[in-house]
């Protein structure tokens, strides 16, 4: 096994890791660690090339930091991504290789599921490392993220709904959910149990049709989904889908939704501005699951009722995000930015004081 650090301003720490006996090739980022250790998810994606995957791992381990200074998680972001067709390429080998990738940082990251990597994985992970989260109930932790992820996405609609029309009612309201898989199929459901009418769309048409099937829902072809008209329409897939090319397609009165790096370029969240739409900052309104997760470092380990609390505090988190927005003029964006900037130096000087 081949480690070897990549040099990234900003960053505390980017590592790869190629081992030949595994074909393991893997980038752990670790971004902050002022409020605690890095914790945040592994993926496996098809990268074309490893540059591709340091733009995502890194993208995605800033967006960490800041989604658990928000949250107040007490940790501090990272992010790994593992460089392959998860179709093809998944063996318990290589996610032991993984595991002993993970261990060498000594705890300065704590992985977790993401996009492609499941609890099984995971428990191959956990064979060769103890920084490891998010795996099964009956094994003390605190299981499958997704659920927690939707819930904290539908507390922040409801601040959202506020914003926009003066009450949390979902009663009524329409909402668009590109991607309907484990989170956004599950906040498909809560949406509609609240009162919602629901619509949905993925790439992935087998997935559509099981949960027309199973709830009625009504469905829109992906490649044409941006032009519906809906008060909320929520990105619950892979990221960077507002940009100029959909953003004038929108018809609108707020982006909220469960994918992370929801704004191809910072920019956008200006763009949005400009054309009325409500923007709730990915990295905010999407914490549940990793609230959820950092729930199992606490001392005497994971309580689903203390979770469910922090996680519904979203709801006021994004209340906070759209009052700085206001108040400062700035788009939601920066406003988020802002708000985890204080927590992060409120920690800086806690820190300097002990």
């Amino acid at each position: 096994m081949e480690i070897s650090e990549i040099q990234v301003d900003g960053y505390e720490k980017v590592v790869r890791c190629r081992d030949g006996d595994t074909d393991l090739h893997a980038i752990i980022a670790v971004h902050d660690t002022t409020l605690g250790p890095s914790l945040g998810g592994m993926r496996m994606l098809p990268y074309v090339s490893e540059d591709e995957a340091l733009f995502d791992v890194l993208r995605l381990s800033r967006g960490m930091t800041y989604k658990s200074a928000v949250a107040e998680t007490g940790l501090g972001g990272g992010k790994s991504v593992v460089i392959g067709d998860p179709q093809t390429m998944k063996s318990p080998e290589l996610f032991r290789a993984m595991g002993r990738f993970i261990d060498s940082l000594d705890g300065t990251y704590i992985t977790a599921e993401d996009m492609n990597i499941g609890i099984e994985d995971l428990n191959h992970v956990r064979e060769t490392t103890r920084w490891v989260t998010g795996l099964s109930r009956e094994s003390g932790s605190s299981g499958n993220p997704s659920p927690y992820t939707a819930r904290g996405c539908q507390q922040g609609m409801r601040a959202v709904l506020e914003e926009v029309h003066g009450s949390d009612s979902f009663g009524g309201r329409r909402v668009l959910i590109q991607g309907v898989g484990a989170v956004g199929g599950r906040l498909a459901v809560l949406l509609k149990e609240a009162g919602a009418e629901v619509i949905i769309c993925d790439i992935n048409e087998a997935r559509v049709a099981e949960l027309q099937g199973q709830y009625g829902f009504e469905a829109i072809d992906d490649e044409v989904h941006h032009g519906l008209e809906c008060d909320i329409y929520a990105p619950c897939a892979r990221g960077a889908g507002i940009n100029d090319e959909t953003i004038p397609k929108l018809k609108c009165r707020a982006v909220a939704g469960c994918a992370n790096n929801q704004l191809l370029e910072f920019r956008h969240s200006e763009e949005l501005k400009k054309a009325g739409i409500l923007y709730a900052p990915d990295y905010v309104i999407n914490a549940g699951g990793i609230i959820n997760v950092s729930v199992e470092l606490l001392e005497g380990g994971y309580r689903e009722d203390v979770a469910l609390q922090r996680i519904d505090r979203i709801y006021n988190n994004l209340k906070q995000v759209f009052q700085i927005a206001r108040e400062e003029d700035i788009t939601t964006r920066e406003a988020a930015a802002r708000l985890a900037e204080r927590r992060l130096e409120q920690g800086r000087k806690t820190k300097d004081q002990g």
